[in-house]
C-alpha cells in the first residue's frame, strides 16, 4: 500500500473514532482488496474448507462493525484487528463444522504443517485456536506476533512497528511462539 493511501486509511480511521458514520464504510471500501488478499491467505493457512473469501471478509466486517469506536491508531493496528475477527470468523465456521461431524475424521496436524497450508480440517483450525488462546494467556505479546504474521500477514519490519518493539525481538517471539505451538498442537497438551 503506498503511504498516500495508508494515510487515507488512518485518517478515516480517525474520521470513524470521532463519530463520522460514513468513514467506517469508506474505510471499507478502501481497503476492500487488502482485506481479500488477507482473507486468502488467512483461508489458506488455516484450511478453511466453509468459508470462501467473500464470505470472511463480509463476516470479519459484520464483527468490526460494532467495534467503530475502537481507537484504531493506525493502518497497521486496524488490520491487526481485521486478523484477529478473521480468526474468530474461521473458529466460529469450524466449531460449527465440528459440530456437526463430533469427533468424526480427526487428523493431527502441526503448527509447521498450518504455516505452509495444508491444514485441511475444522479440527485443526480449532486446535490452532486453542493453542493461541494458550499462548495468549502465557505471553500476550507473542500471540499478538503470531496474530501479525500469521493472520495479518505483517512482516517483520510492520510488526515491529506495530507492537512497538525491536525487530530482533519479534524475531525472537516469533521462533519462540512457532516452537510454543507445534509442542502444544503436536503434543496435545
Amino acid at each position: 500500500m503506498s503511504a498516500s493511501r495508508s494515510d487515507e486509511v488512518t485518517r478515516l480511521l480517525h474520521r470513524a473514532r470521532e463519530g463520522d458514520a460514513e468513514a467506517f464504510d469508506a474505510l471499507f471500501e478502501v481497503v476492500y482488496g487488502e482485506l481479500r488478499k488477507l482473507a486468502r491467505s488467512v483461508r489458506r493457512s488455516s484450511g478453511s474448507e466453509t468459508l470462501n473469501t467473500t464470505a470472511l471478509v463480509h463476516e470479519a466486517y459484520v464483527k468490526l462493525t460494532p467495534s467503530r469506536a475502537l481507537d484504531w491508531t493506525d493502518r497497521k493496528h486496524f488490520f491487526g484487528v481485521a486478523a484477529r475477527a478473521m480468526r474468530q470468523v474461521l473458529v466460529n465456521a469450524a466449531e460449527r463444522r465440528s459440530a456437526i461431524k463430533r469427533g468424526g475424521g480427526q487428523v493431527p496436524v502441526s503448527f509447521d504443517e498450518a504455516l505452509h497450508g495444508s491444514v485441511r480440517s475444522a479440527d485443526s483450525v480449532l486446535a490452532l485456536d486453542a493453542a493461541l488462546s494458550d499462548l495468549d494467556a502465557a505471553n500476550p505479546r507473542q500471540a499478538r506476533v503470531v496474530e501479525y504474521r500469521f493472520f495479518a500477514g505483517l512482516s517483520v519490519e510492520e510488526t515491529a512497528a506495530a507492537l512497538e518493539v525491536s525487530e530482533a525481538t519479534v524475531k525472537r517471539d516469533w521462533r519462540f511462539a512457532r516452537a510454543w505451538l507445534a509442542d502444544r498442537i503436536d503434543g496435545g497438551t
